[in-house]
């Protein structure tokens, strides 16, 4: 048997690698766009910037340290200069693959910074991993600006993974409907009919506040604002205010709120404040051909009909009232049960003096 050169064996004595292999290897040096390793081969391993990560404003050096062992996979042997060209970000994004499949398969919560925002959605990384949420999948609202998202923390599960076509599917959606659900639950279980709870107003509608009840949206209706009338909510509230409500009634999922307080129902007092003979001041709040609505106090209105208006003949109540008008009159009588209070201004009007005999006497002698 002949003898081994020295080289051959040098060279049999150092391993042999393959394209795909999984290599470790330390550190040597880090240079601006690339990273050296010893991976106990003849030649020195190299990553590129490029095969380091995705992300290129990254600095290595603030990475990467001599010194340091590092995992990387095989992508040339050689790589044209006699140096095998490594990869690092696949090798990751493999193992990022797998755990995504494993949080798939359990239906793990997933948390992850938003690396981009994009038109249709944000991309997240996971171990140098991908995961794509489409807009409609990362609220349980229509947001139409995401940038508020970006390099933001967000919780997502996995609901679609087919790695081979480049598709795995994050959905924070999901998570927050459960989340909603579970607090609509907590709270139904929580409120009654009768109970005073505190909310914000999220919404305003020309026919009322839709109120955040934590858990659940209340719907305070715009007949249930005051005792008095209301023209429009977004004269009493805007976004934002924290309120306090009483809830009147739970019907299935929908609560109705109201601000009318039974204690402050101004006809627990009306009946000595009105009561038949006492003169009041009050406001005409609207007309009608037999009559003028007159507001005594928010929430208790009083009926002026045209014939108690004046001794004088009027023909409809526009003619001497305006809407708004301040008015004095004598209450002539107070139907508490029926919430039914009238009014006359001409009881107020002192009477016309009659003619004495004698004067007219003498003006039939003329």
């Amino acid at each position: 048997m002949s003898e081994l050169s020295f080289e051959q064996m040098l060279e049999d004595s150092v391993k042999t690698i393959r394209n795909g292999e999984i290599v470790e290897g330390t550190v040597i040096d880090v240079k601006e766009d690339e990273i050296i390793l010893n991976i106990g081969y003849k030649a020195d391993g190299i990553i590129t910037k490029s095969e380091y990560s995705n992300d290129q404003n990254l600095v290595l050096a603030d990475c990467v340290h001599p010194g340091d062992t590092m995992e990387a996979k095989v992508l040339k042997v050689n790589d044209g200069e006699g140096q095998v060209l490594l990869t690092y970000k696949r090798l990751a994004a493999e193992k990022g693959n797998k755990r995504l499949e494993e949080a798939f398969e359990n239906q793990e919560v997933l948390k992850a910074p938003v690396k981009q925002v994009l038109d249709g959605g944000l991309s997240v990384v996971v171990e140098e991993a991908r995961v794509f949420i489409p807009a409609s999948l990362v609220s349980d609202v229509y947001e139409k600006d995401l940038s508020k998202y970006a390099n933001q923390e967000i919780e997502f599960v996995i609901t679609e993974f087919n790695p081979r076509r480049r598709r795995i599917i994050g959905n924070r959606k999901q998570l927050l409907v459960a989340e909603k659900e579970a607090k609509q639950k907590e709270l139904m279980e929580r409120i009654h009919a009768g109970d005073t709870v505190e909310g914000v107003v999220k919404n305003i509608t020309d026919f009322g506040v839709f109120i955040d009840l934590g858990g659940a949206d209340g719907l305070l209706h715009i007949s249930e604002m005051s005792w008095g009338r209301v023209d429009n909510p977004r004269n009493l509230f805007k976004v934002g205010d924290n309120v306090k409500v009483l809830i009147k009634e739970i019907n299935g999922d929908k609560i109705a709120l109201s601000l009318k307080f039974p204690e402050e129902n101004p006809w627990l007092t009306a009946a000595e404040k009105f009561a038949a003979g006492n003169v009041v001041t009050g406001k005409v709040a609207r007309m009608t051909d037999f009559g003028a609505f007159v507001e005594l106090a928010p929430g208790v209105d009083a009926l002026l009909h045209v014939s108690q208006i004046s001794r004088e003949h009027v023909e409809k109540p526009a003619d001497v009232l305006s809407i708004g008008q301040e008015i004095e009159a004598k209450v002539v009588d107070f139907n508490g049960e029926e919430k039914k209070i009238s009014l006359s201004m001409k009881a107020l009007e002192p009477a016309k003096e009659e003619a004495a005999p004698e004067q007219e006497e003498a003006a039939d002698e003329e």
